[in-house]
């Protein structure tokens, strides 16, 4: 009974954190009810209050029993409705911060208007510059609009800004102040921003100043410090101590990707732990009280959230801490769940915009997973293995279990080695954080500074090897089903794994349970076996490995794949989701650092459905209705960045550059073919290429002009239409020529006057060839077709 009452105060708070989760998510996509729904919630929390009222007044023994009474144990109708009513008040502080926000964000879009325009603004950066695909940064900021005198036109707003590689000075950091002139669009329901700016040209006024200053000065120097380390260990000491990725190359960050290790470089919960614990003994040493303890741990906290800038997980984690901590000085030591409840619940009350952070999400199940199910695990495994050992794996797993159904909304594949690879570089995390972490501070003394960098290397190079050689085994990620349903089928498959392992044989009722649930799973993880993993072995039979530039066979439409260095791009989807999704799956793509929708019609993003959530950053051309703007709106929620191409952008995959070509803000075509976009890419393993969408003859010709030289593989416009220009063809003189076609289509397509023009150059078309796949480069450039099951030398 006392374990019972315990769980029961535990877990009172967790309908106020759920209520608040669900309320927060769903007025800041849909603000307009808010006023509705705070109405609601206050009247029905009212009328609870009103019945509690009267509960209490008629039994007020019940509530203060010197025991603790029925409500401060089991729980009991008082305690209950004690339970929903502030369950309800929250929901409804929840809706009043949305409502009371929400004409401030009106006005916000009013002065920047409901499309895409050029404007200049003043920012301020309020979140950590990031690396992004392509060779960009991004960053949240404070913003408002001004007019060519400096003057303010419009008061701030949050904003997501995004600039290229080129533009990142050493004074781009939290805090720093900035003019920078681009394009604004509105942002996506639900997102914190208000407005999204893709800039053009970026300036820094002033620097950070202060404690940012320092905070950006120590970061800085740990980069450059870590710099001259060797491998992916050197790349990753940043990133481990204080949440800095810039230094990590695309093919690191794919292994780590690929071995479900990426979340130790994103600081959260345990690097907040290690430094209120080092705090809290270090302040012990020195003979220090409870309450100075308490203090110094606070202070520490404060400082590290300074130091590697607010972001979801650490927020979620300090707040938590901060929390764990009040409790200490009260002398009222608080249950987990009641922490991370009260956490979730602040949070939103401060913030409901964290609603829908996938970062806030995962971090949130990750530590309740650690909570509830590691200890079930623990106990379970050590059934079968010695209880060290099953209490190490028990955190990984449960972590794994519970972030899985997450993951894979925006990524549809399942890290097989995900738990041994934490397993094994859950030692080497901590001492590359504390290591690292120290080496920051130690900005000062360039030489300790070294040295320590120098000590952190070493576990940061465990995990960077651990990372290498689990993303190189077989089946590293292997396809899960897309979307809701692929969550909610994982979601099931965790589920009977909790209860196959951690269910206790406390009664017949629970081992018959516990052995359903084991039979249960072992019939799903068989089916899916032989219906995924043995299909991708067959699919994948034949393709060559070493592949650079891989059209997809999506009947007549265009898919094609670039990869270079671990980074892949999609150039278009094709007319079917189903085609696009079996190809990825074939070739063993599970996510795109780069889409290009060249156009809005549908043999071009028909499937792009497949790939809602894979994608980091979307380039695309002009829109044309409501249809094209819903298709880019659900891939933004997805978590893609968004961006409508225009002639001049550029920036890298992998060790690859793009860059944008067409279309031109000079020359005006309507949404459509001739104002398709279109790239070119070359290094990096990437033979120089050009992709030339559905542009018709006109364009095509003042398209020449920015083409210098031989192109060696080109993707042949408009699916080989006769509407060409012969001199643009003549002129880049290609060795391979793509043609993305469907077998006996009705357009006649390719044409024989296209086929004329790329005469003396090998072509791989879909109709005939099946995928087509380009391998090698310079001398050894040859193309791979899959039904003729041989290659062709290019030329």
């Amino acid at each position: 009974m006392v374990s019972g009452g315990r769980r029961w105060r535990a877990a009172r708070l967790v309908p106020a954190a759920v209520v608040a989760w669900a309320t927060a998510l769903a007025l800041v996509n849909a603000p307009a009810l808010a006023p509705m729904v705070v109405v609601a919630l206050v009247a029905a929390g009212a009328g609870g209050g009103v019945v509690l009222g009267a509960l209490v007044r008629r039994r007020p023994s019940t509530v203060t029993s010197q025991a603790g009474g029925v409500y401060r144990g089991a729980p009991t109708a008082v305690g209950i409705l004690s339970v929903v009513v502030v369950a309800l008040a929250v929901g409804a502080a929840v809706g009043i911060h949305v409502a009371l926000a929400q004409p401030g964000r009106d006005a916000a879009l009013e002065a920047f208007g409901s499309g895409s325009r050029v404007v200049e603004v003043e920012a301020i950066v309020a979140g950590k510059v990031e690396p992004r695909a392509g060779g960009q940064r991004a960053f949240d900021a404070s913003i408002r609009l001004v007019g060519s005198d400096g003057g303010a036109l419009s008061g701030w707003a949050d904003a997501a800004v995004r600039v290229s590689g080129e533009q990142v000075s050493s004074g781009l950091d939290v805090g720093a102040r900035l003019r920078v002139s681009g394009t604004s669009r509105p942002a996506y329901p639900g997102d914190r921003a208000v407005v999204q700016i893709l800039a053009h040209e970026t300036e820094v006024v002033e620097p950070p100043t202060g404690i940012l200053r320092i905070a950006a000065d120590l970061r800085q120097s740990l980069v450059r410090a870590a710099g001259g380390l060797p491998g992916g260990g050197g790349e990753l000491v940043p990133g481990l101590a204080v949440g800095d990725t810039s230094a990590v190359s695309s093919q690191t960050d794919a292994d780590m990707k690929s071995s479900s290790l990426s979340h130790l470089t994103a600081v959260s919960g345990a690097n907040c732990a290690l430094v209120v614990g080092i705090a809290f003994v270090a302040a012990a040493g020195l003979g220090a009280g409870r309450r100075v303890r308490v203090i110094a741990g606070l202070g520490a906290l404060v400082g590290f959230v300074i130091l590697v800038t607010p972001e979801p997980s650490v927020v979620r984690a300090a707040m938590m801490a901060g929390i764990a901590m009040l409790a200490v000085l009260l002398g009222r030591a608080g249950a987990g769940v009641a922490l991370l409840s009260a956490a979730v619940v602040l949070l939103l009350l401060f913030d409901p915009w964290l609603a829908g952070s996938l970062g806030f999400a995962l971090s949130v199940a990750a530590t309740a997973a650690l909570l509830t199910l590691a200890r079930p695990l623990a106990s379970g495994l050590t059934r079968v293995m010695p209880a060290p050992l099953a209490l190490a794996l028990s955190v990984p797993l449960a972590a794994q279990l519970a972030c899985g159904p997450l993951l894979v909304l925006i990524d549809p594949s399942v890290p097989l080695w995900g738990v041994p690879a934490n397993l094994l570089a859950a030692p080497a995390a901590p001492a590359a954080t504390v290591l690292g972490l120290a080496a920051c501070i130690a900005a000062p003394l360039p030489v300790l500074q070294s040295g320590l960098a120098a000590l952190a290397w070493l576990p940061a190079a465990w995990i960077a090897g651990i990372a290498d050689v689990a993303s190189g085994l077989p089946f590293a990620r292997v396809p899960w089903a897309s979307g809701l349903l692929g969550a909610l089928l994982l979601a099931l498959v965790g589920t009977l794994a909790a209860l196959a392992l951690g269910l206790p044989e406390q009664s017949p009722r629970s081992t018959r349970v516990r052995r359903g649930s084991a039979l249960l799973l072992a019939v799903v993880v068989t089916v899916w076996t032989c219906t995924t993993v043995v299909t991708t072995i067959t699919q994948r039979w034949g393709i060559p490995r070493d592949w650079s530039i891989l059209m997809c066979d999506v009947g007549q439409g265009d898919a094609v794949l670039v990869r270079s260095e671990g980074a892949t791009a999609l150039i278009d989807t094709g007319h079917d989701p189903a085609l696009m999704s079996a190809c990825l799956d074939r070739v063993g793509v599970t996510r795109l650092d780069l889409l290009v929708l060249t156009h809005f019609d549908k043999d071009h993003v028909g499937g792009t459905e497949a790939v809602v959530g894979r994608a980091d950053t979307v380039l695309h051309g002009p829109t044309d209705g409501s249809a094209d703007d819903r298709l880019l709106a659900d891939l933004a929620q997805a978590g893609a960045q968004v961006v409508s191409a225009q002639e001049g952008m550029s920036g890298t995959l992998g060790g690859a550059r793009w860059s944008v070509l067409w279309p031109r803000a000079s020359v005006l075509f309507p949404p459509g073919n001739d104002s398709s976009v279109t790239v070119s890419i070359e290094g990096g393993g990437v033979p120089r290429s050009l992709f030339l969408g559905d542009l018709s003859a006109d364009p095509q010709r003042m398209l020449r002009a920015s083409i210098r030289g031989v192109v060696e593989v080109v993707k042949v416009s408009h699916h080989g239409s006769a509407d060409q220009d012969p001199g643009l063809y003549d002129q880049i003189a290609p060795r391979i020529g793509l043609i993305g076609v469907g077998a006996d289509n009705t357009y006649g397509h390719p044409t024989a006057t296209t086929l004329a023009m790329l005469q003396g150059s090998a072509v791989g078309r879909t109709d005939q060839d099946g995928i087509v796949a380009v391998v090698g480069e310079g001398e050894t450039l040859a193309l791979w077709r899959e039904r003729a099951a041989s290659v062709a030398g290019g030329g």
